[in-house]
């Protein structure tokens, strides 16, 4: 049986934007096995609506917007989990242990420590090399909450990582 014009578009928007999907969701949510899983959501998200979001000006934006808030999600419902657990566990003394110095250095750590929307901004921009515009269309934002929200990552990311670092990872992103 041989697809149908809607179900060939779909499979070719799938193929083009699949491993995409699946790299923002990892930067959001630093969790390599979930990754594939929350691009897989997004996209059988966008199947059951393809039908109006082809004829979109800009399905990808929707996609990677539909990927976003399953991030946060999965951050919102991990956090709430942490916190049933320690509640339960709080009889046990707390072992409160120096900073990690290693982890502070890293991005990846870094950006862990960035709210939400920061991370995303940042992450959008600069890994992916996206445009405000492009940016705030796939968070459902304004331009100029982009432009803040990336400006006061940045500023957190250079006061985590210091100054020099925090522009080493920007600059490598593009000149790639």
């Amino acid at each position: 049986m041989l697809p149908d014009d809607t179900s060939a578009e779909f499979h070719a928007f799938f193929q083009r934007h699949y491993a995409e999907l699946s790299r923002l969701s990892y930067l959001l949510t630093g969790e390599a096995d979930a990754a594939d899983d929350l691009a897989a959501d997004a996209l059988v998200a966008l199947w059951q609506r393809w039908d109006r979001l082809r004829q979109a000006e800009h399905p990808l934006a929707y996609a990677r917007g539909v990927v976003a808030n399953l991030a946060r999600e999965r951050i919102r419902s991990a956090t709430r989990e942490r916190r049933r657990v320690a509640l339960f566990w709080s009889h046990r003394p707390q072992q409160v242990q120096g900073p990690d110095v290693a982890a502070v250095v890293d991005v990846r750590a870094a950006l862990d420590r960035l709210p939400f929307r920061k991370r995303a901004c940042v992450v959008l921009r600069h890994a992916f090399d996206l445009s405000e515009k492009d940016t705030a269309l796939a968070l459902g934002i304004s331009v100029g909450a982009v432009k803040s929200q990336t400006s006061k990552g940045l500023a957190e990311l250079e006061r985590m990582l210091g100054v020099q670092a925090a522009g080493d990872v920007v600059a490598g992103r593009r000149s790639r």
